[in-house]
């Protein structure tokens, strides 16, 4: 099991950020994530918010082991071709630390505000499964076209290729039964969703079927959830336990509302339990 922890960069400042992007490499965390947003997801006044890509980029600067994500990057932010050259930037930069995780965006409050196109829902679907195609094609180096459900490339070619072969980690997250998970069959090195030890079996148990259908090893599909690393250590430790027993092969811990501490006790008195 990896563990990765999520600073998620909302109402923090810079240095608070690079301050626990540091604090997290220093306790051995596997990965380190923000959000894809641009504005605080929680509260009812404004306030600082830091881009997803570019903040990574930033990151790398000041780490040199822990990998980097978004948990995780809409579709409808950036076409695919401009999202694609800034992930391999991440992964130059990085020098080969960047994972990338994708889903079909759902924050419509956020776009109505920014003036950015919201479609519908299967719409939005459409866009996500022409982007893991193009990002894919871009990353190979080649010259290459592709006309999708929403998107185009003609004679397209994009370099450097990224340091990492054939393209980061894909992540694609989610739950959804008629779109997600057979995306996340086709295209994800690691699937990550919410939900109880039952739903995750039910829904672990499509994906496998929908993999062997595409003709995929449902074993190269990590599955990944979120740990809350607040209340009881012991609920914690629990948890954890349980996540670990149902095979899942990551867990994103948020940053707990104990702060620091907390971080600490989970990494000195949990994980040597886990093994």
């Amino acid at each position: 099991m990896r563990y990765g922890i999520d600073v998620a960069q909302q109402r923090l400042d810079w240095d608070e950020l690079v301050r626990r992007a540091r604090f997290a490499e220093e306790l051995g965390f596997d990965g380190l994530w923000g959000f894809d947003h641009f504005k605080p997801m929680y509260g009812e006044t404004p306030g600082p918010t830091f881009e997803g890509m570019t903040t990574l980029a930033g990151l790398a600067g000041v780490t040199s082991r822990i990998r980097l994500g978004l948990l995780v990057t809409g579709i409808t932010y950036r076409h695919p071709s401009v999202l694609a050259l800034e992930a391999i930037t991440v992964d130059h930069a990085s020098h080969g630390r960047l994972e990338l995780a994708l889903g079909a965006a759902w924050f419509e409050e956020e776009h109505r505000e920014l003036g950015i196109e919201f479609p519908p829902i299967g719409r939005r679907f459409d866009r996500l499964e022409d982007a893991l195609q193009m990002v894919t094609l871009l990353m190979s180096g080649e010259e290459v076209s592709f006309s999708g459900k929403v998107y185009r490339l003609e004679g397209a070619r994009m370099l450097p290729r990224p340091v990492q072969e054939p393209h980061p980690p894909i992540w694609i997250g989610g739950s959804g039964e008629k779109r997600t998970l057979p995306l996340a069959a086709r295209y994800a090195d690691m699937w990550h969703t919410y939900g109880s030890v039952e739903t995750m079996r039910r829904k672990a148990s499509l994906l496998a079927r929908y993999a062997s259908e595409s003709g995929r090893d449902p074993a190269s599909i990590g599955r990944a959830t979120s740990l809350s690393l607040s209340g009881s250590l012991d609920d914690v430790r629990r948890a954890a336990a349980q996540w670990q027993e149902e095979g899942l092969s990551y867990l994103v811990c948020g940053w707990p509302s104990e702060g620091q501490g907390r971080v600490e006790e989970f990494v000195s008195k949990v994980l040597p339990e886990l093994g």
